[in-house]
């Protein structure tokens, strides 16, 4: 039972994926990572995502705006002088 169990872990662990980060030409796991000695992996850089790129969909959705909106947008708001 003991072996079954173990090796019902080792599946669970080759089949999740890891981040990690590169540290002088090494890749580092996270410490609890535990994968078997010689197990083939696939290393895929992360690119950061730029703001720009997440609120893509927005940008440029709202057209009516006033043309000032972006330097009194505290007037818009929250009713303050405009500047």
């Amino acid at each position: 039972m003991e072996r079954e169990n173990r090796r019902q872990l080792v599946a669970m662990e080759l089949n999740m994926s890891y981040i990690g980060k590169v540290k002088n030409g090494t890749i580092v796991l996270p410490a609890d990572t535990h994968l078997p000695e010689g197990t083939s992996v696939r290393v895929e850089p992360i690119t950061p995502e730029t703001l720009a790129a997440r609120l893509g969909d927005l940008i440029g959705a709202i057209d009516d705006m006033p043309s000032d909106w972006a330097e009194n947008h505290d007037h818009y708001v929250h009713g303050t002088d405009k500047k």
